[in-house]
């Protein structure tokens, strides 16, 4: 396996958002030059900044028109820049359980435009919070990224990710403090939509750039009443590699190896 990391070009991304496609495309081909790889086919995680989703329930019985009213209802297109696409998720339950997702074409058309300036071919685009779902070993759980500015909260229920938000932490700030506060909208969203597959003993796990202090951490636990832990490593992977700053690549692999 190989792998690379680096920096996107100043005013090129943005928050998950691809502003100057030719700039990302350079300095994705540089990248991986020197990285040595030689595939052309590209499997792309987005940022869930650029999208919105939601999970939806309905009869077995329910009709693919019947859906799509339901879907389009539910997440209002706004503009012809957006696209809606939806697959069936936690099959066998007695009921039909899909996840929807509105994109933005635009950037779905700029992500694309990076990969072919670097000289890939880009053959799927999928959401971070789905490739993470996919990596962690647990099944319900919070998915909290301190490694990025605003912090991404997502909550993951059997493995099907319901939630994602973002919040910042200012400088300073009570840290415990500021992250229990932070992730109180995704806490609240779990209580109000009843659903049993997150309950007291799912963790809140943490992917951070540096270790967080153990009383930070007693003290987020007692805030939300949630475990909370540093990532651990994903099943089938190599003890070498690198699995934090890759956790969503790895998730994203696990897509086409399942």
């Amino acid at each position: 396996m190989r792998c690379a990391e680096g920096a996107a070009p100043s005013a090129a991304l943005e928050r998950g958002r691809v502003l100057d496609p030719n700039a990302l495309g350079q300095a994705l081909r540089q990248l991986i030059a020197r990285a040595e790889i030689t595939s052309t086919r590209a499997l792309i995680a987005a940022s869930d900044a650029i999208a919105s989703f939601r999970v939806l329930t309905f009869p077995n019985q329910a009709t693919e028109a019947e859906i799509d009213t339901a879907i389009t209802g539910e997440l209002n297109l706004g503009s012809d820049q957006m696209s809606i696409r939806h697959f069936e998720v936690l099959a066998g339950r007695g009921e039909r359980t899909i996840f929807a997702v509105v994109w933005n074409r635009g950037q779905i058309q700029a992500i694309s435009a990076a990969a072919r300036q670097a000289g890939l071919e880009p053959a799927a685009v999928e959401l971070k919070s789905l490739c993470v779902a996919r990596a962690l070993t647990e099944d319900s759980c919070i998915f909290l990224d301190m490694s990025v500015d605003p912090c991404e909260a997502v909550l993951i229920e059997e493995r099907v990710p319901r939630i994602c938000h973002e919040f910042k932490i200012a400088s300073g700030a009570d840290l415990a403090l500021a992250v229990a506060n932070g992730l109180k909208p995704v806490l609240g969203f779990h209580r109000r939509s009843g659903s049993a597959g997150f309950g007291p003993d799912s963790p809140i796990l943490v992917r951070a750039d540096q270790a967080l202090p153990s009383l930070m951490a007693s003290r987020v636990e007692e805030l939300t009443g949630h475990a909370f832990r540093p990532v651990p490593q994903p099943a089938r992977i190599d003890p070498d590699v690198r699995y934090g700053p890759f956790l969503t690549c790895l998730g994203l692999v696990m897509r086409r190896s399942a």
